[in-house]
């Protein structure tokens, strides 16, 4: 049995949570294009803090090689020269994004639709591993195909099931005895 001090931490959590997950979900369904963009911003300004760290590294490692100071020092330069262009054409960097993900995507069920059908004499269900394994190679050459579009779509699911999700937490939290 949990202590009500940490069954009270749980309960704010799960209702903080569910807040969460129903703002971003209704965030993503209803502004898709400013959402997306506050990601991609999100994304440049890692990549801006990731080269400063590489950069200002190469001046704490004055006893390593010169390669490897040299190997940070290009590296911070093309994450910083990276993070600065999505922060400053965030459209086209919300676009690419987008279509990266739908690729990475796409390639990723493609594989796994392979790597499942290899794997048919050793399944218990074959007819149910043949049915996912074929729907994950169809669903990776669709993506393949429209992988903006297909982003597109996974973004809208994603915030669908953000709007689920989080509707059930909050109910959760309301329903969690004080």
């Amino acid at each position: 049995m949990l202590s009500k001090n940490i069954s009270n931490k749980l309960r704010q959590a799960t209702g903080v949570n569910g807040l969460l997950s129903l703002i971003l979900g209704l965030l993503i369904l209803f502004l898709p294009g400013q959402s997306a963009m506050g990601i991609t911003v999100m994304v440049g300004v890692v990549f801006i803090i990731i080269g400063l760290f590489d950069i200002l590294s190469i001046f704490k490692e004055v006893d390593e090689n010169t390669w490897v100071r040299l190997g940070h020092l290009l590296l911070g330069l093309l994450y910083l020269i990276v993070g600065i262009f999505v922060c400053v054409n965030l459209a086209a960097s919300a676009t690419y994004l987008f279509l990266l993900v739908g690729i990475f995507v796409g390639i990723t069920w493609l594989v796994e639709g392979f790597v499942e059908l290899g794997t048919v004499r050793l399944a218990v269900s074959k007819g149910w591993t043949i049915f996912s394994a074929v729907l994950s190679i169809v669903a990776g050459i669709i993506l393949l195909m429209t992988p903006l579009y297909g982003a597109v779509m996974l973004w809208t699911l994603l915030g669908a099931i953000l709007v689920v999700l989080g509707i059930f937490k909050v109910a959760h939290y309301l329903a969690w005895q004080k």
